[in-house]
C-alpha cells in the first residue's frame, strides 16, 4: 500500500485521468473530491462491499460518480 501525507487542497493523480482532492480536515474525518471519467465506478468501500457479489457491475452500465448517494453530502 502507498501512503501518501497531503494537506486541504492538495491532491494525487491515479494514473492520467482520476484526481483525488482533499478538500477538508475537520477532526477525524477528511472529505474527499473524486474527479474521474465517467466510465470509471466510483464507491464507498462499505457501499461496493455491500452489493451483489461485492464486484464489478455486471449491467455494463457506468454508474455515476454519486452511486452510492453520497454526492454533496458532508459526510
Amino acid at each position: 500500500m502507498l501512503v501518501l501525507t497531503r494537506k486541504t487542497n492538495q491532491s494525487i493523480m491515479i494514473g492520467d485521468g482520476i484526481e483525488v482532492s482533499i478538500l477538508s480536515v475537520s477532526g477525524d474525518k477528511v472529505r474527499i473530491g473524486i474527479d474521474a471519467p465517467r466510465d470509471i465506478a466510483v464507491f464507498r468501500k462499505e457501499v461496493y462491499e455491500a452489493r451483489d457479489g461485492g464486484g464489478p457491475a455486471t449491467d455494463g452500465a457506468a454508474p455515476s460518480a454519486a452511486a452510492d448517494g453520497s454526492a454533496g453530502s458532508a459526510d
